[in-house]
């Protein structure tokens, strides 16, 4: 198999790596010459020069992205990786911007999401062009910089340079993700006509919030009640005496909102408090609505947008923030739908349920369209080749909630690695991220295997 000529370039990719990792890549929309900031900038710089080094042929495209190329011909296959990171956050074992092996692992931020894999590839095509090894098409891998803020860089990347034929991410888990259902994200306004006089939860949309605090004015009478409600309640909550009412805190679990089961809305749990303890009537028609039209419920039931298809399962409903002062209210939802349905049906419908309630605003955020590649597919079929080749093993087709750039791709694409479900976990978004040397040596394996296939498929 052609994949494991990869091996041969092992201590070149760590040591590329550890360059990358070095570079403290966090997107920041910015004015200028680079549009996602300094750092962002310098590792696109940092890759293409590597690229030229290899003898591949690389280009910067204006700073929003670059990619490698080999290969000729009218046809382009891609590999789509991004080389911005999440922050690093307090608490790491070791510096987070300097890589380090231990116990057989790589340790650092963006060794697992998702440099580790964009050095790779980038080394993949190294192997391709040493080997001259003659396509049908051109073969590039992009590298982003804007993946984990919203990927703005790819419509601008595709407003320059070709649209492919066929492609993938490896920024995801094996086998093949060949759905990603859509997403809308969506905003509840209205002016505050309740006892609430302050409320706020969740920093980001696409996270169950673990933690809500509000403060209401309330009678003695109320407060009593409200005291022996949340004693009794399913879920952890604080209430102190103020001095027109209390300050109540909501303890929950945090999630992320593709799997909105996983964790405790906090703020969904403090809205059912409020409910129950002061009624209907009272709670005014922003926290009714809430409580009415969103509760705990996390598929939309009561929005009648409780939907599913095959691919890609059923639709998920985050409440992701709220917040209240004296005068206003607003509330943000995360919905992640099936892959077959339509996002603008879905907006209506929600809209239309927002409606029946005077005084509020619906607002539509975002809706990205979702990604759907049947199981039959020549790219489907010649990645799990790819994979099996290599690992010995069937090639797992599944459908997921999150977004990668594999929508990105103009429904040529699909996401393809590099994790695997027996790997210790990641904590690719948290403290400590780390990645399993000996699986990102599969990876790369397959990896090559795969863009050996891409390239040379008729």
């Amino acid at each position: 198999m052609f994949g494991e000529k990869i091996l041969e370039y092992w201590d070149d990719i760590l040591r590329d790596l550890a360059t990358v990792v070095a570079i403290p890549s966090v997107a920041k929309p910015t004015e200028g010459p680079h549009p996602f900031g300094d750092d962002c900038a310098r590792v696109l710089d940092t890759v293409v020069e590597m690229a030229e080094g290899y003898g591949l042929k690389a280009k910067n495209v204006d700073y929003y992205a670059a990619h490698a190329e080999y290969g000729e011909g009218e046809g382009n296959a891609i590999v789509m990786s991004h080389m911005d990171v999440v922050p690093a956050g307090e608490g790491w074992d070791s510096d987070p911007y300097t890589m380090i092996i231990k116990d057989g692992m790589a340790i650092g931020r963006g060794v697992a999401d998702n440099k580790g894999a964009g050095i790779i590839a980038l080394h993949c095509l190294r192997a391709l062009k040493d080997a001259g090894v003659k396509g049908n098409r051109k073969l590039r891998v992009i590298f982003g910089s804007a993946e984990e803020i919203g990927m703005d860089d790819m419509p601008y990347y595709f407003s320059k340079e070709q649209h492919p034929d066929m492609g993938f991410t490896p920024d995801a888990s094996y086998g093949i993700c060949h759905c990603e259902k859509g997403g809308i994200n969506f905003t509840v306004t209205g002016k505050n006509d309740s006892p609430v006089k302050s409320f706020a939860a969740g920093t980001v949309v696409n996270a169950v919030p673990s933690k809500a605090v509000c403060e209401v004015a309330c009678t003695a009478e109320e407060y009593d009640k409200l005291c022996k409600a949340a004693e009794a309640a399913e879920t952890e909550f604080t209430v102190t005496r103020t001095e027109d009412g209390a300050s109540i805190l909501s303890i929950g679990q945090a999630a992320h909102a593709s799997t909105p089961w996983n964790g405790v809305n906090a703020a969904s749990h403090l809205v059912k408090l409020l409910a129950e303890t002061f009624g209907l009537d009272k709670v005014g028609t922003f926290f009714r609505f809430a409580y009415e039209k969103i509760g705990l419920h996390h598929d939309g039931e009561p929005l009648n947008v409780k939907l599913s298809d095959e691919p890609s399962g059923p639709l998920t409903f985050n409440l992701g923030l709220l917040s209240a002062d004296a005068d206003n209210c607003s509330l943000t939802v995360d919905i992640r739908y099936p892959a077959t349905l339509s996002g603008e049906e879905i907006s209506a419908t929600i809209e239309k349920g927002v409606q029946e309630y005077d005084g509020l605003t619906y607002t539509l955020l975002s809706n990205s369209v979702p990604l759907y590649l049947p199981k039959e597919s020549q790219l489907v079929t010649l990645l799990s080749g790819a994979y099996k080749d290599v690992t010995g093993e069937e090639c797992e087709i599944f459908s997921m909630g999150g977004g990668t750039y594999a929508r990105q791709m103009f429904g040529k694409g699909v996401a393809f690695g590099p994790g695997f479900k027996t790997d210790p976990d990641s904590h690719a978004h948290d403290v400590n991220e780390c990645v399993k040397l000996d699986s990102l040596k599969l990876h790369a394996q397959i990896c090559l295997e795969a863009m050996y296939r891409m390239l040379t498929a008729e």
